[in-house]
């Protein structure tokens, strides 16, 4: 069965955040505003989704 699938989008600027809150929005392939990256719906993505949520937006891929 394939695995499920998000769509992760950066809706805010990483200027004045949290030097792991921009690590982990590198980590998640996200580079300039609005910017998104189709993903494996995953407990770690997940995760990394939950540390930076004021800053992307999540939508069913």
């Amino acid at each position: 069965m394939a695995q499920k699938q998000i769509k992760v989008t950066l809706v805010r600027s990483i200027i004045g955040t949290k030097k792991e809150h921009r690590a982990t929005v590198r980590g998640l392939g996200l580079r300039r505003l609005n910017s998104s990256r189709v993903l494996a719906d995953t407990p770690e993505v997940r995760g990394m989704i939950r540390t930076v949520d004021y800053l992307v937006t999540v939508s069913e891929a």
